[in-house]
């Protein structure tokens, strides 16, 4: 039988099948009314797409039903009234650490009758800068400031100055800044090894650099037909990522990690590629624990299914673009990896400019168009803005341009191999400690510290006692060092391995003794499998954050006569 006529015989069996199919079909109705046969049609239909709804959701199912679960819970009178009387205990004691003012202060509340002169204002301003007992400029806390150099001070403050009235809204009237910002963008991306094509804008900070990568993903995955599109990432991947997916609609898939080596687990993340993809993410190095994640390995992924990948650089960007020249090696992590699309860095960490600056780079002009903002049949006027703001400070801009001038690349590679050393030394230092341990390899700046003898939240609490004020992490629990070039002053890497020495052996006298204070909320907190407490507890934070009220246990920093103990 030749291919032709065996190609008939099937097509005359199919034939048969679906006549045999039609009678069934029409005997099985034969005694149904014809509304009838429409009826049950529609609610099938109806059906059907309910059901498909109500599984394929952003948020998982199993997560939509512990909440619906947890929610009846707390509506159990005796249960949900316990609940809220610890959720308000610990809104209290929060507003009380947040809100205590010192003696003879009070919140103003209204605009002065009449303005204050410039000294009365200065006054003010002194009387405000006491509350601070937290003493970063001796290097005993943990990032939050990268530098704060007295010379470059000064420079910024004068060119904040000059430009504290200019906006890039606005180009025609202050081309200036439009010249400097496009010069930062330009000055960053040769950093990164980008080539004529490469682009991007200067941001508010890390987290707008990461939303406006999203955002032009996620409009990239719009234009090709994409519903539900899904960023792909680290589950140590920053928090911005999950606002980002929050605000745009789009849904954050988590890539667990090697235990070992703490970087996300390339085979995993291959596995959850799908249509949906719109991007992937690594970061270099991650916040946790300072990991730099397998980027090469990530990049083929993203060349082989043609899907953007976002290096987020937030954190080190402007030390692992130096580390080469500061005699340390890194595998690519940059535009020359053609896989790599974007990449996040944040000029006022590691690139020591004011705070709220950042870049956004684009490998090719093409990713950041979709970034764009354009409203064009506005009465105003057609409005066009490049990332999320409208107007920006051309202040901020300025300073940012004159940091990397003043800086110089010969000030960023000294800078940077003082701060790589000093985060080795203190590696090496923690790693030789009986009790405690350094996860994974890091090879940047920070250093995360874990314990499987006794709660490592302890030695955190013993650590604030002596003036150190470190990141506390969790899932798993830890703490982490990152270090600036604050702590490159002499003798501030040797006393913070020999605090934690000493502390560490203090702790291994009694390891199973629990944990107190503020380690024993953090602690807590990770247990509490009802998260939406967990949520109503750092909503409270930020309530208290913009609070005038003074608590009225405010006076636990006072004596009963009201006099300052």
């Amino acid at each position: 039988m030749d291919y032709w006529s065996a190609l008939e015989v099937y097509k005359e069996m199919l034939l048969l099948y679906l006549e045999e199919g039609r009678r069934l079909v029409n005997s099985h109705c034969a005694h149904l009314e014809p509304w009838q046969i429409i009826g049950v049609s529609v609610i099938t239909t109806v059906g059907v797409v309910w059901i498909k709804s109500f599984l394929f959701q952003q948020e998982s199912l199993v997560s939509r039903i512990k909440k619906r679960c947890f929610r009846l819970l707390r509506k159990i009178p005796f249960v949900g009234a316990t609940i809220q009387r610890q959720l308000s205990k610990a809104l209290d004691d929060m507003s009380v650490s947040l809100c205590t003012l010192k003696e003879g202060m009070s919140y103003t509340k209204v605009l002065p009758s009449k303005g204050l002169s410039e000294n009365q204002v200065t006054d003010k301003i002194r009387e405000y800068e006491t509350l601070n007992e937290v003493k970063w400029e001796k290097g005993c806390v943990s990032g939050a400031v990268y530098w704060g150099d007295e010379s470059l001070t000064k420079l910024l403050v004068k060119v904040y100055g000059d430009f504290a009235w200019s906006n890039p809204l606005h180009p025609d009237i202050f081309p200036g800044v439009r010249k400097m910002e496009a010069e930062v963008v330009r000055m960053s991306c040769a950093l990164f090894h980008g080539g004529p094509s490469s682009c991007g804008t200067v941001t508010s900070g890390g987290t707008e650099s990461i939303l406006m990568a999203c955002k032009a993903y996620r409009d990239m995955a719009y234009e090709r037909g994409v519903k539900y599109p899904e960023i792909v990432a680290p589950v140590s991947v920053h928090a911005a990522f999950d606002k980002a997916a929050h605000y745009f609609g789009m849904k954050l898939v988590h890539i667990p990690l090697d235990k070992k080596s703490m970087k996300v687990d390339v085979k995993a993340m291959r596995r959850a590629i799908g249509r949906n993809t719109a991007m992937l993410v690594c970061s270099a190095p991650q916040f946790p624990h300072g990991i730099m994640d397998p980027i090469e390995e990530v990049a083929k992924l993203a060349e082989r299914y043609n899907i953007p990948l976002h290096v987020d650089a937030c954190l080190g960007g402007f030390l692992i673009v130096f580390m080469a020249k500061a005699g340390y090696t890194l595998a690519p992590f940059d535009f020359r990896l053609k896989g790599v699309t974007s990449i996040s860095a944040d000029t006022h960490k590691y690139g020591y400019a004011p705070k709220g600056s950042s870049v956004i780079l684009y490998s090719d002009r093409k990713y950041r168009q979709y970034q764009y903002f354009v409203a064009p049949d506005w009465q105003g006027g057609i409005y066009a803005s490049p990332s999320v703001a409208g107007s920006r400070p051309g202040g901020i801009i300025a300073a940012c341009w004159a940091t990397m001038m003043y800086m110089g690349e010969n000030g960023y590679v000294d800078a940077t191999r003082k701060i790589i050393s000093t985060a080795r030394r203190i590696r090496t230092g923690i790693g030789k400690v009986k009790g405690i341990f350094v996860f994974g390899e890091p090879e940047v700046s920070v250093v995360a510290i874990g314990s499987d003898v006794f709660d490592v939240f302890r030695l955190s609490n013993a650590l604030t006692s002596k003036g150190w004020n470190l990141n506390t992490l969790q899932y798993p629990s830890s703490i982490h060092i990152c270090c600036t070039v604050l702590h490159t002053q002499a003798g501030v890497a040797e006393r913070f391995i020999n605090d934690v020495k000493e502390q560490v052996a203090i702790i291994m006298k009694n390891p199973k003794e629990k944990t107190t204070g503020m380690g024993a909320i953090y602690g807590m907190a990770q247990s509490i499998p009802d998260r939406s407490l967990v949520t109503e507890i750092s909503r409270g934070f930020l309530d208290c954050l913009y609070s005038t009220e003074v608590p009225e246990s405010s006076t636990s920093h006072m004596n009963g006569n009201g006099k300052a103990q």
